[in-house]
């Protein structure tokens, strides 16, 4: 093209977003003569909609330092899903903050991407003061928002509850709104209710059951000790049960000291994910509690066979600015570890006294 301007870019840079390929698009967008807002909240969206949220979050401070533009709706709407994953709680109240000054709040894609927001954050009471704010604005992305949350967080009467006002409003649920509701059951222990639930879905709201919702209707019945009903639940479901709903069960068998269903979930498993040394060693663990050890054995020596080794877990981490550390027990890999463990070390010191004075009192 002999002319560009900035729409074109702006499309060019969409284009690659959409495709995934957001090394390119940012080469364009570096190369850009001039950049609106537009420009930004693409690059901003795109990293969000492809899963790299610290880069999202980054080039929105980018984005605040140049005082050429200034974030719209979409900016907002576009960096806070990137604030829910990152637990940015400070930089979403900022938004929120930015969009209520701005007027932003008549749009219901900012309001439900602060009310996911707050949410993920922990926030309950917040997300639940901000979703009665919304009224009559709200959409059905803004129930499943809510409901998902108080179940995630341990209210599934809440979140129950709120299922039956959403339809006291006359929202008709969806597949995800069943998610949610099945994950409060699940952490609830409500096997009746959540039976009920997943029976409803096709019943009465002709909503065919997805993978994930076999999965929760699993980890509800594994969770109870149901293991028989669960592993015929797999057997009769309509699409091939994947890793994730053969690892429900095989945890489930775990807890509760079930060797014969395990052997079946972990036979599926090492075929789903031959190279995964965590079914293995839950299976050797299954086996050394019942005192199994010929099956311990065979679990080492498959192990062993397939050179499998289990990757450290990481035991923190640390979020500094955009950046997030990882850290192993006991590890040095990091660039300042020494200056972590003196500061470390300083910490304990300081905390003998304070522990041999507490442990007067408690004598």
């Amino acid at each position: 093209m002999s002319s560009r301007d900035v729409p074109v870019w702006n499309a060019m840079i969409t284009g690659y977003q959409r495709h995934g390929d957001t090394k390119a698009a940012m080469e364009l967008f570096d190369s850009m003569p001039s950049k609106n807002v537009t420009s930004w909240t693409t690059v901003i969206s795109g990293f969000s909609q492809n899963g790299d949220y610290s880069e999202a979050l980054s080039m929105f401070l980018c984005m605040e330092k140049d005082k050429s533009v200034k974030p719209n709706h979409f900016t907002v709407a576009s960096v806070l899903p990137a604030c829910s994953n990152l637990g940015e709680l400070e930089i979403g109240r900022r938004l929120e903050g930015y969009a209520r000054e701005n007027g932003f709040f008549d749009n219901i894609y900012v309001c439900n991407a602060l009310l996911d927001m707050y949410s993920k954050c922990g926030m309950i009471d917040v997300a639940k003061r901000l979703l009665d704010e919304i009224g009559n604005q709200r959409n059905l992305c803004s129930w499943n928002s809510m409901i998902g949350s108080l179940a995630t967080h341990g209210k599934h009467d809440e979140a129950l509850e709120l299922y039956a006002h959403m339809l006291r409003e006359g929202e008709k649920p969806d597949a995800v709104t069943f998610v949610g509701l099945l994950l409060a059951c699940v952490h609830g222990g409500m096997v009746v209710k959540g039976q009920e639930l997943f029976k409803s879905m096709e019943e009465v709201h002709k909503i065919s059951p997805k993978l994930e919702h076999y999965g929760c209707m699993i980890d509800l019945l594994g969770r109870v000790g149901k293991l028989e009903e669960a592993c015929d639940l797999i057997k009769t479901m309509p699409m091939k049960p994947d890793a994730v709903v053969w690892g429900t069960l095989l945890g489930a068998c775990s807890f509760h000291g079930n060797v014969e269903i395990a052997e079946i979930a972990s036979e599926a498993l090492f075929k789903l994910e031959p190279t995964n040394p965590g079914n293995c060693v839950i299976m050797s663990n299954i086996y050394a509690a019942n005192e199994k050890w010929d099956g311990v054995l065979r679990m080492r020596k498959l192990m062993k066979k397939e050179t499998m080794t289990k990757a450290a877990g990481y035991s923190y981490f640390v979020e500094v600015g955009v950046e997030v550390h990882r850290f192993t027990v006991e590890d040095k890999s990091h660039t300042r570890s020494y200056e972590i463990y003196q500061v470390l070390d300083e910490i304990f010191r300081r905390m003998k006294p304070e522990k041999s004075q507490l442990e007067q009192l408690c004598i």
